[in-house]
C-alpha cells in the first residue's frame, strides 16, 4: 500500500501537464459561458422594431391599435383590404400584416402574416394588446360595465406550505430541486468522462505491454487504486477550475452585454423621461429582489449542497471507476468493451432520467430507493439533499451503502483485474469473468 502515493502522483501529473487537460480546462468554460451568455444576447438583442400593417374587417373597431413610433411594436392602422395590404407588404418597409377577421369576436383568433418570424416575446405582445380590444367590445356588447367585470374577474393562485412541529414556511422545493438536478447533472457527466478514461489508461498499458514492468514491483491492486484516485484528483482539479472559470467569464460577458444593450449613453436617447423612470423602479425592484433574503439563492444551504456534492462526487466515482478498470483490464481493446459498458452504465442513466421526474414526486417511494441504492444514489440523493427532504437515518444509510458497495466493487474488481491485466488474444465472457473471481 506504500506505493498507491507515488501511482497516484504519477497518473495525477501525467493528465494534469497534458496539452488536452489544459485546453479542455480552458475551452471547457469558455464553451459553457459562451453558450449562456449567447442565449442572453440573443434574448436581448431583438432590436429589430415591428411595423405592422393592421387590416380590420370590423373597422374602425380596433383603431386604438394606432401606436406611436418610439415603440419596438408599431402599428399602422389603415382601411385597406386584405388582398391591397398583402401587395404592399414586400415592396414596403413594413415587416407584417395583422389582419382581424369579421369573426375576431367570437372565434377569437386573428392572423399574422410576416416577412421574417417573429420572436415568442413579440408574437405575445401583439396577442395581448389585441385581447384586451376584444375584451373590451366584448363588455361593450353584453352591457357590461368595465370596472364592475374586474372587480368580478378573479384568479386564484396556490401557495403550497410546508407545515411541521419545527412551523410553517413556503414550499419551494421544485425551485431548489432544479439545483439539485445540476449537482447530479455534472456528477453525471463527470464520473461518465473520467470513468472511461480509467478504462482506457488500462487498455492503453495493457496493450502497450507496459503493465508487465510495472506490476513487477507493484502488487495489481495497488495500480488499480492508484490509477483510480489519481483520476479522481484530475477531476476534482478540473471541476474547480471549470466553476471559477465559468462564474467569471459569465459575469464579466453578461455585464458587457448589459452595458451594451442598457448603457446610460443608449438608455437616455432612445427612452423618454417616462420610460426612464420605469426602468429605473424596475431595476430597483429587480436590486431588491436578488438581496431579498427569501430568493432561491440565499435558501439553498450552500455549504450543505457542496459538502455532499463532493461525497456523492467521489462516492460514485471510485465506484464505478472500479468497474471501468475491471472492463479495461478484461479486454484488449476498447471495441470489445461494448458488451460489460451496458450493465455498468445503465443504472447512471436511469438515475439521471429517473431524476426529472423525481423533482414532481420527491415523496414517493422512488424518490426514496434510488436514493438508497449505490449505483443511482450519487445523482438522486443530490436532488433530495437541495429539496431538504432527507432524513438524517436515509442519508446515513445511503452513505454507509455507497462506501460499503464501492470497498466491496473494489475488492470485485480488483480480482477480475490482477488476473486480467495480463490475459491476451483471448474474447473473456461473463462466464470467464466469474471464473476469475475465484482464482
Amino acid at each position: 500500500m506504500g506505493k498507491i502515493p507515488l501511482i497516484i502522483q504519477r497518473e495525477y501529473l501525467t493528465r494534469v501537464t497534458k496539452k488536452s487537460f489544459l485546453v479542455m480546462s480552458l475551452l471547457g468554460p469558455l464553451l459553457i459561458a459562451g453558450m449562456m451568455s449567447l442565449v442572453v444576447w440573443m434574448g436581448m438583442a431583438e432590436n429589430e422594431n415591428q411595423k405592422l400593417i393592421v387590416v380590420d374587417d370590423l373597422n374602425p373597431a380596433f383603431s386604438t391599435l394606432k401606436s406611436k413610433g418610439t415603440q419596438r411594436i408599431q402599428f399602422v392602422y389603415t382601411d385597406l383590404s386584405l388582398d391591397d395590404a398583402k401587395a404592399k407588404l414586400l415592396e414596403s418597409d413594413f415587416t407584417g400584416i395583422l389582419y382581424l377577421p369579421e369573426n375576431v369576436l367570437n372565434a377569437k383568433s386573428a392572423q399574422l402574416f410576416f416577412k421574417k418570424h417573429p420572436s415568442s416575446f413579440v408574437l405575445r405582445s401583439i396577442e395581448k394588446k389585441v385581447e384586451g380590444i376584444v375584451e373590451s367590445l366584448n363588455l361593450v356588447q353584453f352591457g357590461i360595465d368595465k370596472e364592475d367585470f374586474y372587480k368580478v374577474k378573479s384568479t386564484v393562485t396556490l401557495h403550497p406550505i410546508l407545515y411541521s412541529k419545527s412551523g410553517e414556511k413556503q414550499d419551494d422545493t421544485k425551485e431548489k430541486a432544479y439545483v439539485g438536478f445540476a449537482f447530479g447533472l455534472v456528477i453525471y457527466m463527470f464520473i461518465f468522462l473520467y470513468g472511461v478514461q480509467v478504462m482506457r489508461g488500462v487498455i492503453e498499458e495493457k496493450t502497450s505491454r507496459i503493465v508487465e514492468v510495472i506490476i513487477s514491483s507493484v502488487k495489481p491492486f495497488e495500480l488499480m487504486m492508484g490509477k483510480i484516485v489519481g483520476v479522481a484528483l484530475v477531476g476534482l482539479t478540473q471541476i474547480a477550475i471549470w466553476v471559477a472559470l465559468t462564474f467569471g467569464i459569465m459575469m464579466i460577458g453578461q455585464t458587457a452585454i448589459y452595458e451594451s444593450n442598457f448603457g446610460v449613453d443608449k438608455v437616455t436617447e432612445q427612452m423618454t423621461p417616462e420610460m426612464a423612470k420605469q426602468l429605473e423602479a424596475a431595476n430597483a425592484f429587480n436590486t431588491k429582489e436578488l438581496i431579498d433574503e427569501n430568493n432561491i439563492i440565499f435558501r439553498i444551504q450552500w455549504p450543505q449542497m457542496i459538502g455532499w456534492f463532493l461525497f456523492f462526487f467521489l462516492g460514485g466515482y471510485l465506484l464505478y471507476s472500479a468497474l471501468f478498470a475491471a472492463i479495461g483490464s478484461a479486454v484488449d481493446s476498447e471495441t470489445d468493451t461494448q458488451q460489460f459498458m451496458l450493465p455498468v452504465t445503465m443504472p447512471l442513466v436511469f438515475a439521471y432520467v429517473m431524476s426529472i421526474f423525481i423533482i414532481e414526486n420527491p415523496e414517493g417511494p422512488a424518490a426514496f430507493w434510488l436514493s438508497i441504492i449505490p449505483f443511482t444514489s450519487p445523482i438522486v440523493m443530490m436532488v433530495r439533499v437541495a429539496m431538504g427532504n432527507v432524513q438524517a437515518w436515509e442519508m446515513a444509510l445511503s452513505c454507509t451503502l455507497l462506501v460499503g458497495t464501492f470497498v466491496f466493487t473494489v475488492w470485485l474488481s480488483g480480482r477480475i483485474y490482477r488476473t486480467g491485466i495480463l490475459m491476451y488474444g483471448k474474447k473473456v465472457s461473463y462466464k470467464e469473468l466469474w471464473k476469475w473471481l475465484w482464482y
